[in-house]
């Protein structure tokens, strides 16, 4: 292929763009790749995850954290080297209790998937990808955002490429590759924790073993090497302060030690308009 590659990543809120799958996103834009991520919602119901971040206001104007949210991605944005939109959803939250309450109406999560789907396939006839990414069916794990964003992205994948669907929204485009987000494997949670045991480091991951399923590990068949990248993924990740504690566990192993023992970034290919064979190195793999 002639043409320059294009990859586009579709997640739920603010910072997931630099949780999942960041590092190999600093590769591809490295190596010319133009990389656009989708942010269905602004993350208006997050709570503020990092014990250290203050923000003169926003005790009194609880309504700020949209604002700071969107000046957190600018940044991340920056530091990864992408083109960013916001999809204009409004965050789900996510739900407490036993049992848990409604979700709150208007929010993403309940908006119709015809609706939800129609932002996002504009985009993609707009910027035209050739690979795209989201969630698995579980979401990555079960946020309703993230169920959500799984939706639309599978049903916009599919109506992107179809005349007869939503033809105000621009030409038709097929995207060649679709991908989820593999996380924490079992795999990768075993070298992870054996490396942190022999370096004599406190691991934090432990008590992930009981949700990880095995079953999960035999889906993934894209490895992407990007240790060279794990610096870009950190700077994006902290850049979203409001989330990220700097002393966090999301630091807890030293990047040596990740890519010594892990240094790729999974995905499990979903679909694929070219020929190509698994286990993959490449999301482009056939595309090349």
């Amino acid at each position: 292929m002639s043409e320059k590659l294009r990859l586009m990543h579709v997640h739920a809120h603010p910072d997931d763009e630099s949780s999942k799958g960041a590092a190999s996103t600093a590769r591809y834009v490295a190596e010319g790749v133009d990389v656009h991520v989708a942010t269905c919602t602004g993350g208006e119901r997050g709570s503020i995850l990092n014990p250290s971040f203050q923000h003169p206001g926003l005790e009194d104007n609880p309504e700020l954290i949209s604002e700071i949210r969107r000046d957190e991605m600018a940044r991340a944005r920056d530091i990864l080297g992408i083109k960013q939109d916001w999809l204009g959803f409004v965050d789900s939250g996510w739900p407490e209790g036993d049992p848990k309450p409604p979700l709150p109406e208007g929010c993403f999560a309940l908006v119709p998937i015809e609706e939800a789907a129609a932002p996002l396939v504009r985009l993609i006839r707009s910027f035209r990808p050739h690979v795209l990414t989201t969630y698995d069916e579980n979401g990555g794990y079960p946020h309703p955002d993230h169920i959500k964003c799984h939706e639309i992205s599978v049903y916009a994948f599919e109506a992107a490429a179809d005349p007869e669907r939503y033809p105000d929204l621009g030409e038709p485009w097929q995207v060649q590759k679709l991908y989820y987000h593999v996380g924490w494997s079992v795999a990768r949670h075993e070298a992870i924790s054996k490396a942190l045991d022999e370096h004599g480091l406190e691991n934090p991951y432990k008590e992930r073993a009981s949700w990880l399923d095995p079953e999960r590990d035999k889906r993934m068949t894209t490895r992407v090497e990007c240790a060279d990248y794990f610096h870009v993924r950190d700077e994006a990740l902290i850049a979203h302060a409001t989330q990220i504690d700097p002393d966090g566990f999301w630091f807890a192993v030293p990047r040596e030690i990740q890519a010594e023992v892990w240094p790729t970034e999974d995905f499990e290919l979903v679909k694929s308009f070219v020929e190509t064979t698994t286990p993959e190195d490449d999301l482009f793999a056939g595309l090349r």
